[in-house]
């Protein structure tokens, strides 16, 4: 049931958004209705919470006359609550389904939506929710020409919206609070599949968010996960999935922190975050550059994951030397590719018992330089290296180049493993990128669980294999997944040729039976 029901949600989002998005952009589109959504879900909570409150008084939260003495009275007493339980509130003239239906009656509701979104914010004024809260509706210019070139275009086009989801059952229940953020979820992939390269600011597909989350998940307690580039959130939503499925703790234990370079992702990220239950005290999403600025320095974490911008250009300024993250190596990542970079940063962040997994491009695993030299020290020096995993190609939005996933442990012994698995052969050809499937997510994660040879798929290396192969760590080099063609042997093709040949004198065959017979085609029909 409540799969169906997701599937219907999702059928009727995505069918809002194509019928209203008209010659906007994917991302600016994405904005709006994203924002909006946003807004109903903090309005119905907040409806649903204070009819819950109001209850042993015989009134819902629409019945308080706001300008009688006594109304303003309760008023306060829900508002206090509500500040403390969800970190925000606002009036009941300004619910959604209020303004939806005054937009439905044909009035200008421009400006209400408006006062509402800077109420909400402006409530958490003081309180611990204020910095989750700060900004969070920047992005939604109601005022902008993108909407409609006069007030009434954009009034007209707000209130379509407010009325179509209006007219959705997003299932606030405690038990299937999920079903929204997931659908909010599927709508940011929608959005980036038609995103083009900004996608992958904001987006990891579902079978790579999984599989990072199943690496640092498996046998590791995660009280708490850190994603440098968060993007919108989802691998961290994810990472604290899987470690609540494998049974090791309960989701509302866990910390969930992160960064994002971006402002709009920033705010993606956090509304992300609320629409799937998290309480705004479990988080702690910031808006800065990770490499240049980072905001969590002196915390670590029990799993960190990150899909970072593929070879982004960075300072690189030597002064980062004398930072605690780089100055081990020696060596800083080159200026335009910053890949390395994240690695180290995450590396900092990770606590001694924890683990860590990031996707990146192929060329790290090879390219030389002062990455050779970081790989190097990783490796020799470190000894953190724990798994090299191969993808395919094309299956991120905005890019098709190869990539691969590094997943580091700071427990290992000195004579342990590193694990080798070429997945870049298994995946579904879609459309515009290709897919990753259930059936090839388990195909490594019992790879990853055997940790064994398997032929054209995995290889377990020793410490000498990785040193005879230099520290380069090229996926051919250690899983062999050639396919031998099958040679032809003009010799015994002869053979057969002079036999039939001969055979020819004392039959009725054509050649083009002898043709068959050998499995090639015949050039011309000859008579008997």
């Amino acid at each position: 049931m409540v799969e169906q029901h997701q599937q219907e949600l999702k059928k009727q989002l995505w069918n809002i958004a194509n019928t209203l998005r008209g010659n906007m952009s994917a991302d600016d589109f994405r904005d709006y209705i994203l924002g909006l959504i946003f807004y109903k879900y903090l309005s119905d909570k907040l409806n649903t919470y204070a009819n819950e409150l109001l209850a042993e008084d015989g009134i819902t939260f629409t019945d308080i006359d706001a300008t009688s003495e006594d109304g303003k009275e309760i008023l306060e007493a829900v508002q206090e609550e509500a500040i403390d339980k969800l970190g925000y509130f606002f009036k009941p003239s300004s619910l959604f389904h209020v303004l939806a239906q005054d937009a439905e009656n044909g009035e200008f509701i421009l400006d209400d939506v408006r006062d509402v979104l800077n109420d909400i914010e402006q409530s958490t004024m003081g309180s611990d929710s204020a910095d989750d809260f700060n900004g969070l509706f920047d992005e939604l210019d109601l005022t902008s020409n993108k909407l409609g070139k006069t007030p009434d275009a954009r009034n007209k086009l707000v209130g379509q919206i407010l009325g179509h989801l209006n007219n959705i059952d997003f299932h606030l229940e405690s038990s299937e609070i999920d079903i929204l953020g997931d659908a909010y979820e599927y709508l940011i992939g929608m959005f980036a599949s038609g995103a083009g390269k900004k996608a992958g600011e904001f987006y990891t597909p579902q079978m790579v968010s999984k599989l990072l989350a199943k690496l640092v998940t498996t046998n590791n307690t995660v009280k708490s996960v850190y994603d440098p580039t968060c993007g919108s959130g989802s691998l961290l939503l994810r990472v604290a999935k899987e470690s609540y499925d494998s049974g090791f703790i309960n989701q509302q234990d866990i910390k969930y922190v992160g960064q994002e370079r971006n402002p709009s992702t920033y705010n993606l990220a956090r509304m992300n975050m609320i629409m799937h239950g998290v309480h705004y005290k479990r988080f702690d999403i910031e808006n800065d550059d990770t490499l240049e600025t980072p905001l969590h320095f002196d915390e670590r974490f029990d799993a960190v994951v990150a899909n970072p911008p593929f070879s982004a250009q960075w300072s690189a300024n030597p002064l980062h030397l004398n930072n605690d993250r780089f100055a081990d190596y020696g060596k800083l990542a080159p200026k335009s590719k910053a890949d390395f970079a994240f690695v180290q940063h995450m590396i900092h962040q990770l606590n001694d018992t924890g683990r860590m997994a990031v996707v990146l491009p192929h060329g790290v695993l090879f390219r030389g330089a002062a990455e050779g030299h970081i790989r190097q020290h990783l490796i020799k020096e470190k000894n953190y290296l724990d798994m090299v995993i191969g993808l395919p190609a094309n299956i991120f939005f905005g890019t098709s180049i190869p990539t691969c996933v590094m997943v580091f442990n700071k427990q290992r012994q000195a004579d342990d493993n590193i694990l080798f698995i070429d997945a870049s052969n298994h995946f579904e050809k879609g459309t515009n990128t290709n897919v990753m499937r259930e059936e090839d997510l388990q195909r490594i994660l019992e790879a990853v669980t055997e940790r064994k040879n398997i032929d054209k798929f995995a290889y377990v290396a020793s410490p000498q294999d990785i040193s005879d192969n230099d520290y380069n760590l090229n996926i051919p080099r250690y899983v062999d997944t050639f396919e031998e063609e099958a040679l032809v042997d003009l010799a015994d093709i002869a053979k057969q040729l002079k036999a039939n040949d001969e055979a020819m004198l004392d039959t009725d065959k054509t050649i083009a039976d002898f043709c068959a017979e050998l499995g090639i085609e015949a050039p011309f029909e000859v008579s008997k």
